[in-house]
């Protein structure tokens, strides 16, 4: 699937980590974002990697594991 910027977006099933977006990138328990929470994609990183923008912070996730959503 493609994604591009600003598209709204959510997890398929539960992380075991997250990894945060910052210069340093450091991993989070999975329970800051919630498996029905939206999100907006704010920037890609890579083909297989973007960056999405959740209420509870900024997170390097990878494509195969969200989906699109209708808001």
């Amino acid at each position: 699937m493609e994604f591009n910027i600003q598209d709204k977006v959510k997890l398929k099933n539960p992380l075991s980590y997250l990894k945060t977006s910052d210069n340093m990138p450091m991993l989070r328990p999975p329970d800051l974002v919630a498996i029905d929470e939206v999100g907006e994609i704010i920037a890609i990183k890579s083909p297989d990697t973007v960056e999405i923008k959740f209420r509870r912070g900024s997170f390097l996730i990878d494509t195969d594991k969200i989906e699109k959503t209708q808001i």
